[in-house]
């Protein structure tokens, strides 16, 4: 997103001439990005409660699938596309690379346990059909759901507790790491089985 509005010069100049106000830049195709760029101090509190906000919708978007085999790569799916909107070079920084690595160890495990006999499927959700995910999902074979569940709730688990060490860190970024590793945490609800 950040590289789409450093190529287009004018949207560029929009949001840096506002400095720290969040700006909506409108982009080729539907829909709004948002850029909020810090005045000082550590991140913003709107996009804070963004990220926060996307990271609790997991579990209300992922949890509308009926067949419980997709909710694991659901799970994964959600966290590249939340990691994708964080800009690059912020603050958040290490909360994306924090996130992907999550996603894509998620993603892994699931390819790992595929089960073939199902096709993949994409999935939007009826009261937002724009909200939909980027990537087909892939279903888990049952005789590994449980194991698999199991193992991503660890992948989980191991992401909160490097996000709360980093808040123990850095005093400045504490409460909002709190806040971050809270929410992806809650996701664990979608691995109970």
């Amino acid at each position: 997103m950040v590289s789409y509005l450093l190529k287009n010069g004018a949207a560029a100049l929009a949001i840096l001439s506002l400095g720290a106000v969040p700006v909506a830049a409108q982009g080729i195709g539907p829909g709004i990005y948002t850029v909020v760029i810090p005045p000082n101090g550590f991140g913003s509190n709107a996009f804070l409660k963004e990220l926060v906000s996307g990271l609790n919708a997991v579990r209300s978007f992922c949890g509308g699938l009926q067949d419980e085999s997709f909710k694991v790569d659901c799970l994964a799916e959600r966290l590249e596309k939340i990691s994708g909107e964080i800009p690059e070079g912020t603050d958040y920084e290490e909360v994306r690379t924090v996130l992907k690595k999550t996603a894509d160890k998620v993603e892994r495990l699931v390819r790992d346990n595929r089960d073939t006999s199902k096709a993949r499927i994409n999935m939007s959700l009826a009261q937002a059909p724009a909200d939909k995910t980027l990537r087909p999902l892939t279903a888990v074979k049952m005789a590994r759901q449980f194991e698999v569940n199991r193992q991503a709730a660890q992948i989980l688990e191991e992401a909160t507790t490097i996000l709360l060490r980093s808040a123990a860190s850095a005093q400045e970024r504490s409460n909002q790491y709190t806040k971050i590793a809270s929410a992806l945490g809650s996701n664990k609800v979608l691995l109970r089985s």
